[in-house]
Order: structure tokens, then sequence, then C-alpha cells
């Protein structure tokens, strides 16, 4: 067992570190620092499921996540792994899936959710973005991520909210 702001301290240097690691050493040395908690630790299933994402095993990560999930993974991490479980699915060709996912996410309402937590509504936006292409709704994908770009800009941020929004509304090819 071992001290928990070590441990993240350990997981962090790590993930800067994931360029510099073939696939399954990477995996490996995750792993290892999972085996550090306790037996079904949300936390460290999650860290384990972001392993096998990175490193292009989605299909295991899919199953990390679910389970990370299913046992209170809390936090900012907690909608990372929403995030990161719906753009999987979406990879393995289950885009109503992930569009169902964050469409849920999206409506947890702010007031529930800390800054780091809202702080991902961006990352949120842009993935259910990617799922609604993916389905065939690709005026809403636009009005989405456009919308989410709007505030990012240094100027045009109402004229581009304002088209993002008309987006919806306007018939194809208006």
């Amino acid at each position: 067992m071992t001290d928990d702001h070590d441990w993240e301290r350990r997981v962090a240097a790590l993930w800067d570190r994931l360029d510099d690691h073939r696939p399954a050493d990477f995996r490996a040395r995750m792993d290892a620092l999972a085996a550090e908690r306790p037996a079904g630790d949300a936390v460290a299933l999650f860290e384990r499921g972001a392993a096998h994402d990175s490193t292009g095993l989605p299909e295991e990560a899919v199953a990390l996540y679910r389970r990370a999930l299913d046992l209170g993974l809390t936090g900012p991490r907690r909608r990372r792994a929403v995030i990161q479980l719906a753009s999987s699915l979406r990879n393995l060709g289950r885009p109503d899936r992930s569009v169902e996912l964050l469409t849920a996410e999206r409506d947890v309402p702010a007031d529930r959710l800390d800054a780091d937590e809202r702080a991902l509504g961006g990352a949120v936006d842009a993935f259910l973005a990617l799922a609604l292409a993916d389905t065939g709704r690709e005026r809403e994908a636009a009005s989405l991520a456009l919308g989410a770009l709007a505030p990012l800009l240094p100027r045009y941020n109402r004229s581009l909210d304002h088209y993002a929004r008309a987006l919806l509304t306007a018939p194809d090819g208006a």
C-alpha cells in the first residue's frame, strides 16, 4: 500500500512518458502501479483502462472503464471515464451508444460538477460531435462543435454561437 499523493505523482510521471514506452511495456507499468491499490479500486481500473485505450486496445479499455464506473468512480476521473468509454465505443463501431453516454453526461447539471469536471465540458461536446457525425447527424455535430469553439475565439464569439444554433433550425443547404 502506498501514499495516495505519491501514487498519483508516479501515475502522472508514467503518463508524461507514454511515448517513451512500447505499448505492452506501458500497460505493464500501469498494471504494476494499479496493483499497489486495493483490489477493485475504481481509480486503478480507470488508469488501466486509459492505458489500454492509449495503446490501441479499446475493447479491453471498455471493460475496465465500465467496471471503474460501476464501482463508483468519482470526480474528474468519472467524467473522463465516460468520455473515454464513449470514444472507445465509437471507435469500435457503436456510435449510437457513444451518443447516449455523452448526451447523458452533457445533461448533468453544472451545480453537480466541480470546477475540474466542468472544465471537461468542451471535451464532452467534442466527442459527442464526433459520435453524432458517425450516426449521420452532421448538422447537430457541426452545431455542437462550433458552439463549443465559440467561447474560445478572440472575436466573433456571439456570431459564431448564433450561427451554430441556427444550424439546428435552418434547412439543409441554407
